[in-house]
């Protein structure tokens, strides 16, 4: 049996993330799994942000079976914090699959172009995003390191209060809206 790959998509909305999961999940036999299409269908034009981090863990489970079962998977979430790369890495790591970690930006005029041409073509599939939003979101991202990028990087521990990243994952993706 082939070892399983997991692709991790990075970066802000609107850099190319999806487009460059849905190239992944042809060329590579990947499940594609793609938080916002689960997001849009069940709550259409509402983004609870719970109810997000409860979609994404659900989704991550499902990744994680799937990669145990030999198939490549394509999470496509943004992933905007080390340590839910981190988390991801170690997961996949203990089911003894590879990972890949594929990092997106562009400049903000061009993300915004690009914002404003999904939300006038297709605003079914997107949200409305201010210019307030970007500039708050490109504060909070954590760049991936080089690293990451070519997993020469251990994962390292997960953060204080955490005996595992399994347990971490469990915290930042819940089980359920509460």
């Amino acid at each position: 049996m082939r070892r399983p790959t997991l692709f991790l998509t990075v970066g802000l909305p609107c850099t190319g993330k999806t487009t460059a999961a849905r190239r992944i999940e042809v060329e590579h036999d990947a499940l594609r799994l793609t938080k916002d299409e689960w997001v849009k269908a069940l709550y259409g034009p509402e983004n609870p942000p719970s109810a997000g981090d409860v979609i994404e863990g659900r989704l991550i489970r499902i990744g994680l079976r799937v990669l145990e079962l030999g198939t490549n998977v394509v999470i496509d979430f943004g992933l905007w914090s080390r340590d839910e790369r981190s988390a991801l890495r170690q997961a996949a790591a203990d089911l003894g699959a590879a990972v890949q970690l594929r990092y997106f930006e562009l400049t903000p005029a061009e993300q915004r172009r690009r914002l404003d041409q999904r939300q006038a073509d297709a605003p079914d599939t997107t949200w409305p995003i201010s210019d307030e939003e970007l500039v708050e979101w490109t504060a909070r991202i954590e760049i991936p390191t080089r690293g990451e990028l070519d997993g020469s990087e251990p994962v390292g521990d997960p953060p204080a209060g955490f005996a595992t990243w399994d347990g971490w994952r469990g915290h930042r993706w819940p089980p359920s809206v509460s």
